[in-house]
């Protein structure tokens, strides 16, 4: 059976209904029911307030998950209703991305290319690579998952560099002293 509407156009009833009998569905999105949450103009805070804290009960998990798929609908989901100071929100994205790393070393995923990490979004909506996937570390991957405790690329490269250039000074010093003895 399918929903066949968008989550977005739900009552409060509606998604409580769709909620209880979600395994009857084979259109039910977690993701989706939680973006709709935010989207729907429908409902008021306090039935979204409602809505969330009665999915929590059946999709606390998936929603979990939602700091690695979507960080950005979490936090809105998550901080739904409160108003919030700077450094509460720079410390829910520090809680965020804690939560990624460990949860990435955990799972040992062989890449970071997935949910909103996985499609091309460089902010300005003329751009016509908006939504396309992409590979991770292509030029055009802008939004993936970085950590601190990374290593850089960059430095590991310019360190062979300067290892191969004196490498050639080295063997061209020799060609000279054999040269002039």
């Amino acid at each position: 059976m399918k929903i066949g509407r968008q989550f977005k156009t739900l009552t409060l009833k509606e998604y409580l209904f769709f909620i209880d009998n979600y395994k009857k569905y084979t259109d039910f999105n977690t993701l989706g029911l939680y973006r709709s949450i935010m989207e729907n103009e429908r409902l008021s805070i306090e039935d979204k307030i409602t809505v969330r804290d009665y999915a929590h009960q059946t999709f606390k998990k998936s929603f979990d998950f939602l700091q690695i798929k979507d960080p950005q609908t979490y936090l809105e989901v998550l901080t739904l209703g409160q108003q919030l100071t700077k450094i509460e929100t720079n410390r829910i994205w520090d809680d965020i991305k804690r939560y990624q790393q460990k949860t990435i070393t955990q799972k040992r995923f062989g890449h970071r290319n997935f949910g909103i990490y996985s499609k091309h979004s460089c902010g300005y909506d003329t751009c016509h690579k908006n939504g396309l996937m992409i590979k991770q570390g292509s030029y055009i991957s802008d939004g993936e998952i970085y950590f601190e405790t990374d290593s850089r690329g960059y430095a590991a490269k310019a360190k062979s560099d300067m290892r191969k250039q004196e490498r050639k000074k080295a063997q061209q010093m020799i060609r000279k002293m054999l040269e002039n003895e």
